[in-house]
C-alpha cells in the first residue's frame, strides 16, 4: 500500500498540472491563442532544453551500461526499418504515418513521468538506470526525429534551386518547388531589375519573365528552348541534378534541426558531463542552481503546455477512435513485445530488465508535441 501512495504523489501532481491547463483553456477562458503561444515557446526554448542539459550533463558518461544503450538502440532500429518496408512495400504506407509510429513505439515520456515513476516502484537505482537511456534519447533520437519532421515539411515545400539567368543585365535566381502532395514541379524567380510569374503549358513548366526593358523570354524547365515574338529571346533553364537536389535538401533541414534549442542543450550537456566527468569539475553553484531552478519548471511546464494543446483541439481525440486505438496499441504493447525481445536477447536481468521494459509503458514524450506546435506556429 506504501508503494501503490508513493507512485500516486508522483503521478498525480504532474497530471493535476494538465488538468488545470486544459480546464483553464476549455472551460475557464483564462488564456488566449497568443498567451498559450507564449507559455509553449518558453517550454520549448528555456524549460525543456534546460532539463534536458541538467539530466545529460548530471550523467556519468563513462560508466554507461552497454547492454542497456544497446537492446534501447536495437529496439529503435527494427522498428525503423520494418516501418520503412511497410512504406516501400505497401500501399497504405506514408512518410507521414511512418515517422508518427516511429515517435509512438520508440521514444516515451520518460524524462517527464517515466523517471519520478520508475524512482518510486524500483527505487534510486532505476533514476541513474534511466538517466542513461534518456542521454541517448536527447542526443540522437529526438534530434533524428525532429530532422524527420523537417524533412516531411521541406519535401512538400521548397524542394531545390537550379541556375540564375542574365537577361538584358538582369540577373533572375531560378528557384524549383516540390510539392510531393500533386508531385508536379512549379517555379519561383526572384530578379534584380525585373519581375517574374510561372505558368503551365501542355503539362510542362513555363518560366515567363519580364525583364527591366520589358522584353519577354519563355524557358522551360526540360530544357527545351522556348519561341515566342520579335522582341522575345530565348533561355534555357537546367534543372540541378537530383543529387545535388537532395544534398541542398538535407542541408536545409539540418539547419533547423541545429537550431533547435533542445538540440544544442544536449549536445552542450554531453559535452560538459564528458569534460566534468573525466576531470572531476564541478559546476559552479551559481550556473548549477540557475540551471536547476529553470529546469524543475520543465517538469509541470511540459504537461501544463500538453493541457493547452489538448483544450485548443475540437475534441479529445482529433485523430478518431480508430486512429487513437492503433496508437495506443503501438505504444503500449507493440513497443513493449520488441524492447522485451532486445532486451532478454541481450542478457538483461533483474532491475536491469524491468526498467528498460516498463519505461516503453509510459506515454510518448509531451515536449516535442510542445516543439512541433511551436514550429508550426512560427511558420504562419
Amino acid at each position: 500500500m506504501a508503494g501503490f501512495y508513493e507512485i500516486l504523489s508522483t503521478m498525480v501532481p504532474l497530471y493535476l498540472a494538465m488538468l488545470l491547463a486544459f480546464a483553464s483553456v476549455k472551460w475557464w477562458r483564462m488564456f488566449s491563442d497568443e498567451q498559450c503561444s507564449g507559455i509553449n515557446k518558453f517550454v520549448a526554448n528555456f524549460a525543456a532544453p534546460l532539463l534536458s542539459f541538467k539530466i545529460i550533463y548530471s550523467n556519468d558518461p563513462y560508466k554507461m551500461n552497454h547492454k542497456l544503450i544497446l537492446a534501447d538502440t536495437m529496439q529503435k532500429l527494427l522498428i525503423l526499418f520494418a516501418l520503412m518496408l511497410w512504406v516501400k512495400l505497401t500501399k497504405r504506407g506514408s512518410f507521414d504515418w511512418m515517422i508518427t509510429l516511429f515517435s509512438m513505439s520508440t521514444l516515451p515520456n520518460t524524462v517527464i513521468l517515466g523517471i519520478p515513476l520508475l524512482r518510486a516502484m524500483y527505487g534510486e537505482e532505476s533514476e541513474q538506470i534511466l538517466f542513461q537511456i534518456v542521454v541517448l534519447q536527447f542526443v540522437v533520437w529526438y534530434p533524428f526525429l525532429l530532422f524527420l519532421y523537417e524533412l516531411r515539411e521541406a519535401k512538400g515545400a521548397v524542394g531545390r534551386r537550379v541556375s540564375t539567368a542574365v537577361i538584358n543585365g538582369s540577373t533572375v535566381v531560378l528557384e524549383v518547388e516540390a510539392r510531393s502532395e500533386t508531385r508536379m514541379s512549379s517555379l519561383s524567380l526572384a530578379t534584380v531589375d525585373g519581375q517574374g510569374s510561372t505558368t503551365a503549358m501542355n503539362g510542362s513548366v513555363v518560366l515567363v519573365v519580364e525583364a527591366s526593358a520589358k522584353e519577354n523570354s519563355l524557358g522551360y524547365l526540360n530544357g527545351e528552348e522556348g519561341t515566342a515574338n520579335s522582341k522575345e529571346r530565348e533561355v534555357q533553364v537546367e534543372a540541378a541534378p537530383p543529387q545535388m537536389r537532395m544534398i541542398n535538401l538535407l542541408i536545409l533541414v539540418w539547419s533547423k534541426v541545429i537550431k533547435n534549442p533542445n538540440t544544442y542543450s544536449s549536445i552542450l550537456g554531453l559535452v560538459w558531463g564528458l569534460i566534468s566527468f573525466r576531470f572531476n569539475i564541478r559546476m559552479p553553484k551559481i550556473v548549477d542552481k540557475s540551471v536547476t531552478i529553470l529546469s524543475v519548471t520543465g517538469l509541470g511546464l511540459s504537461m501544463f503546455s500538453l493541457g493547452l494543446f489538448m483544450a485548443s483541439q475540437p475534441n479529445l481525440m482529433p485523430c478518431g477512435k480508430r486512429n487513437a486505438t492503433i496508437a495506443m496499441f503501438v505504444r503500449f504493447s507493440f513497443s513493449v513485445v520488441v524492447m522485451s525481445m532486445c532486451s532478454i536477447l541481450l542478457g538483461l536481468q533483474g532491475n536491469l530488465l524491468k526498467v528498460a521494459i516498463v519505461q516503453f509503458c509510459n506515454p510518448s514524450y509531451a515536449s516535442y508535441a510542445v516543439f512541433r506546435l511551436v514550429g508550426s506556429t512560427g511558420k504562419k
